[in-house]
């Protein structure tokens, strides 16, 4: 606890000017670009990115008629596969692979010790500017590579659903927009966007596919935490609750619900703050992560900070469990999501996260490095919790302390 306490606060430095402004934009003005006033791209859609989910027990129930086609038919999805090794000589080597109920698939080819890591996500819009939802969509689909510690995607897919409502003019402007932000967050993770599938939809969907051919010691395994490992998180929690924060201030009725306990301007502030971090790349923890020995990782998502732990407890080869001490929150959102009526679950560690940060299981003495480098880079970095003795489960601890993220916008 001791470590945790002189540790919990270690972020990212207060990055230049030039390196934050980089990474911001004007609000989207839809009369700029031709259209209504009232336009707003989160209209065309009931439910807010990751939020779209399945919940993870349907989910688990649903992915067993799958558990056939797995090697083995390993009902964790980690399994052992008898794999040509390339030398030449017939000799068969066994090597780990994932699947199903994994962040990515991470298979071994027939040919030349190869492995193909591919992961494919898409999701509802949760900003109202065209181009950071496809920035931000990109960001969320390469984040399964990034978790298995994989820098190089060779290629990318876009998948897009354009709404049936959609005036010609507002699939003329807002489509395109939304592909080069995918585009252009593609570009700055050093990949291509190849192809993919457009089709029309009642609602406006994003997403894509991600793909890698790599060797295996380009991959970190994620089922290798050992006990006195300590987690780490590189982004902090609360876009779901400030996403809907910023579209409840239109509204008289959702407003009053959360008016007492955060004004205007700090939601306009989180806001911005959920979107700067839902674009941006975890390709740098990712990077890090085999430098500092990262014993296994996950991105959190749609389930939340504790359905991921859940989820990357429970394929873990020893007998741990994952305690989750310090919670970082974009700030003023604890204080929503309490007033929200219990909608988020924020504090209990379910409430969505769209293209959250990694949670990365370290070795405690390379943790702290770990997050001064990142550090260093002007990125965020937290340790939340440690790796137990236990059944392969998460927890939460009772009272967890509650980090106030940094505002990097303002």
């Amino acid at each position: 606890m001791q470590f945790l306490k002189q540790l919990w606060n270690v972020r990212a430095f207060r990055a230049g000017v030039p390196a934050i402004m980089a990474n911001l934009r004007l609000p989207f003005d839809p009369v700029e670009h031709g259209l209504d006033k009232d336009f707003r791209l989160t209209k065309f859609t009931q439910l807010k990115g990751c939020g779209c989910k399945v919940p993870q027990k349907e989910l688990l129930k649903l992915l067993e008629v799958l558990r056939g086609h797995e090697v083995g038919g390993d009902s964790t999805a980690v399994g052992v596969e008898e794999v040509g090794t390339g030398t030449g000589d017939g000799t068969l080597a066994q090597l780990p692979h994932f699947g199903i109920g994994n962040d990515c698939c991470i298979i071994p080819l027939q040919y030349g010790g190869l492995y193909l890591v591919e992961s494919t996500d898409f999701f509802y819009p949760l900003v109202d500017d065209p181009y950071v939802m496809g920035q931000i969509a990109c960001a969320n689909v390469l984040s399964d590579l990034y978790a298995a510690g994989v820098v190089h995607c060779d290629n990318m897919l876009m998948l897009l659903g354009v709404p049936q409502k959609f005036s010609d003019k507002e699939r003329e402007t807002v489509i395109p927009l939304m592909m080069k932000g995918f585009k252009d967050n593609a570009d700055k993770a050093g990949t291509k966007v190849r192809g993919g599938q457009t089709v029309i939809n009642p609602w406006l969907t994003i997403g894509g596919v991600g793909t890698s051919v790599c060797m295996p010691n380009q991959i970190v395994y994620p089922d290798n935490a050992v006990v006195g490992d300590v987690l780490v998180l590189t982004k902090p929690l609360g876009t779901q609750v400030a996403v809907n924060a910023y579209q409840w201030m239109s509204n008289p009725d959702d407003w009053k619900k959360i008016s007492a306990v955060v004004t205007k301007e700090e939601v306009e502030t989180a806001y911005e703050e959920a979107k700067y971090h839902m674009a941006d790349l975890n390709v740098e923890a990712a990077r890090l992560m085999s430098h500092y020995g990262a014993h296994g990782a996950t991105d959190v998502t749609g389930f939340g900070i504790l359905g991921h732990a859940e989820n990357l407890a429970q394929i873990q080869r020893n007998e741990v469990k994952f305690a989750i001490h310090n919670l970082p929150i974009i700030s003023k959102m604890p204080s929503v999501a309490k007033s929200g009526g219990g909608m988020f679950k924020l504090l209990q560690g379910y409430s969505a996260e769209t293209s959250g940060g990694l949670l990365i299981a370290f070795p405690r003495e390379q943790a702290a490095d770990f997050c001064k480098e990142m550090e260093k880079l002007g990125k965020t970095a937290w340790i939340i919790g440690i790796v137990e003795k236990g059944d392969r489960t998460a927890q939460i601890i009772d009272k967890p302390r509650i980090i106030e993220a940094p505002n990097r916008t303002t």
